[in-house]
């Protein structure tokens, strides 16, 4: 039999919302038929890593922390002596995206530390470090063989990390920081579900260039950048923060809301030119989701350029990069108007990441690296 582990992650509260007004007949599913179909909504990591992860013969588990609604359905459904938390819709309010790294609500913790007792599992893998209150960790360490974070955020408060028996991280630069503060830490890349492909399909007329993600003034330099080049090309915007912005910014005025999941995959699938920058705290490093997402989906991808892109991807082959608004505006202009280079470079970016940067050969490398901690 193999190892047993819990993959506990939150999802941002603005996507429960509109997954539950969207879809109110999950309130009456089961908790294995609610988690199941927010899982094929595909946002986040999804079942990326427990798919992946069963197929090497682990028994894997995903939980939603945060989703009052199924988490209270797990609670009833076990029969866990623990107060459902009340789900209301005027409840589930709008929130900020940065992570913060403040203490949950108290049901939090109290129905994940009956799923942990209940599972037995080998190893927790938080996704969130939110929620490795040091209380918390304390109670479930004595349950489990090995506690895991993954981080590619701001770094929190030294009591966030230390519950951690192994941290894993998609910044190059942080397991170095990691390790010289005496944590087990590990470089783990993003990756792509391949799976993916038979979701997504080709509707005409497509867009143009699109940037999706966070477009807020929390997200400094980078969306003064985006803002930029929107005043240069016709650029699509989705994502969130844009109500934070200047009512002139030339980010409102292609903004088309918020996009989760399966519908951010079809915008990605559906557009020539896919804009990307990462984070500041990602300093000199390529690392984000959306270098793995849109090359996936075999859209063609400029991303600023970065020490360790060549490492990921050959860059003018099988991506484009910028170093200057200047160069960026010059490449979009170019590849908008030579379709077969623009498609040539696409292709051999979809290859590069179906062979190499799939969630398939990141277990394989997860599966070596918890073995080796396990052991």
């Amino acid at each position: 039999m193999g190892y047993k582990i819990l993959i506990i992650d939150t999802y941002y509260q603005n996507f429960l919302n509109a997954f539950y007004e969207k879809h109110p007949q999950a309130a009456s599913l089961s908790y294995d038929k609610a988690i199941s179909f927010i899982m094929e909504q595909c946002f986040g990591t999804s079942y990326y890593y427990s798919a992946n992860l069963e197929s090497l013969g682990y028994l894997a588990k995903d939980i939603i922390a945060n989703d009052q609604m199924l988490q209270g359905k797990w609670a009833e459904t076990n029969g866990a002596p623990i107060e459902r938390p009340s789900f209301s819709r005027k409840l589930l309010r709008k929130v900020p995206y940065v992570r913060r790294f403040v203490k949950q609500d108290e049901w939090v913790y109290s129905i994940l530390e009956a799923q942990i007792k209940a599972g037995r599992p080998d190893v927790l893998y938080f996704q969130d470090l939110n929620l490795c209150e040091p209380e918390f960790v304390v109670k479930i360490k004595k349950h489990v063989k090995l506690i895991v974070g993954q981080i590619a955020c701001p770094l929190p408060e030294d009591k966030y990390l230390r519950g951690c028996d192994l941290i894993l991280t998609s910044f190059p630069h942080y397991v170095g920081r990691f390790r010289s503060m005496g944590i087990a830490s590990e470089y783990f890349k993003i990756g792509f579900e391949a799976t993916l492909l038979q979701k997504v399909t080709k509707l005409p007329p497509g867009y143009g260039t699109v940037f999706v993600g966070g477009v807020s003034k929390a997200h400094g330099k980078g969306t003064a950048f985006l803002e930029k080049i929107a005043g240069q090309v016709e650029m699509d915007f989705w994502g969130y923060g844009a109500d934070t912005l200047s009512p002139d910014s030339p980010i409102r005025k292609r903004f088309h809301g918020e996009a989760w999941g399966l519908d951010m995959y079809s915008i990605l699938h559906n557009s020539k030119i896919v804009v990307n920058r990462h984070i500041d705290v990602a300093e000199n490093n390529a690392n984000n989701m959306r270098l793995y997402e849109t090359t996936g989906v075999g859209t063609f991808l400029i991303t600023d350029y970065k020490d360790n892109l060549g490492e990921l991807f050959e860059i003018g082959k099988e991506v484009e990069s910028y170093k200057s608004v200047e160069e960026c505006v010059e490449k979009i202009k170019f590849y908008l108007t030579h379709d077969s280079e623009r498609e040539r470079i696409a292709r051999a970016g979809q290859e590069r990441t179906l062979r190499e940067h799939t969630y398939e050969q990141r277990m394989r490398e997860l599966d070596k690296i918890l073995k080796s901690y396990l052991n």
